[in-house]
């Protein structure tokens, strides 16, 4: 279904109103999906100010947005009134270096960061590179949330290289601190034969906290901050005692905490939160759970006193 014309009119107000302009789920704040965190992790290392539109605050912009650029899937970037792409596209154009062109900011440049080659994953790299074209090389990735990537790519200026067991692998430039001390091995394991991306600097992983172990939690008095993520109409339906609603005010209050201190954030069912989680464990928490279930498990489980929807 195509978008009114007042909505359509609305978009191209807000997509003009500044430079750079991301229509997003959730807020630069507080993103809640992991390809709008990306993007917004992307974009905070590179400019200072730009504007973003939670496109779940109005189910209008959410469709219209995709009529207006015949793009289908949420974040969207413009920048000068020009339509960017989508996290994937963004991605690849802030690892080439295209995206800080874009946006008039200075690739800069980069030592090569110091990477260990197992004998194993030299070999498997050396056959790849036999199916490679002309001048390509292994180009490793390290994006603003750690995902670590291996393909093909051209020397170019947004690159440096690095040295190993024989292989020379391409960085581009806003990998390479991210790189350092990475280790690229080839093993075997439940999913098959592949590259294994051991990197030292990746935050710790999200834990999956079952709602009995965060009842124990609580229980022993060493459960964190409880952080619910849904909106004031669910909370006016169920809420767990303790919690505290992740609003603005929240969030302001979550900027002053000590790295240390335990996160856990938990929503209906465990899905936005867990984005939530994430999203601050990229901001450098570093004991960081979700709710596993979210409410619905607590109701179900814990305390049946709390009302189900």
């Amino acid at each position: 279904m195509s978008s009114s014309e007042p909505t359509h009119q609305q978009i191209k107000s807000l997509v003009e109103s500044d430079e750079v302009v991301l229509f997003m789920k959730g807020s630069r704040n507080f993103p809640q999906c992991g390809f709008s965190s990306t993007v917004v992790q992307i974009l905070n290392g590179l400019v200072s100010d730009y504007k973003t539109v939670n496109v779940l605050s109005d189910p209008a912009i959410r469709q219209g947005i995709k009529d207006f650029s015949s793009w289908p899937t949420i974040p969207q970037l413009y920048v000068g009134g020009e339509f960017i792409g989508g996290c994937d596209i963004i991605r690849d154009m802030y690892s080439s270096g295209d995206l800080q062109k874009k946006l008039g900011v200075d690739a800069g440049s980069a030592e090569p960061p110091t990477i260990t080659i197992t004998a194993g994953a030299a070999e498997k790299l050396k056959e790849a590179m036999s199916d490679s074209e002309p001048g390509e090389l292994i180009h490793l990735s390290v994006d603003a949330k750690f995902k670590a990537q291996l393909a093909f790519a051209k020397e170019g200026p947004a690159f440096v290289k690095a040295e190993d067991n024989g292989v020379t692998i391409l960085v581009d430039v806003p990998s390479c601190k991210r790189a350092e001390g990475v280790t690229i091995d080839y093993k075997d394991s439940d999913r098959g034969p592949g590259f294994k991306i051991d990197n030292p600097n990746a935050p710790a992983d999200v834990v999956e906290l079952a709602v009995t172990e965060y009842k124990k939690m609580r229980d022993n008095g060493d459960s964190g901050r409880l952080y619910d993520v849904r909106t004031p109409k669910e909370r006016d339906l169920a809420v767990i005692e303790g919690s505290v609603l992740l609003d603005d005010s929240a969030v302001a209050e979550l900027d002053d905490l000590e790295r240390e201190t335990p996160l856990v954030f938990m929503c209906h069912t465990g899905v936005r939160s867990r984005a939530a989680a994430e999203h601050f464990r990229d901001l450098g928490f570093k004991t960081v759970y979700n709710l596993k279930g979210g409410i619905a498990a607590w109701s179900a489980e814990i305390d049946p006193s709390v009302p189900t929807y």
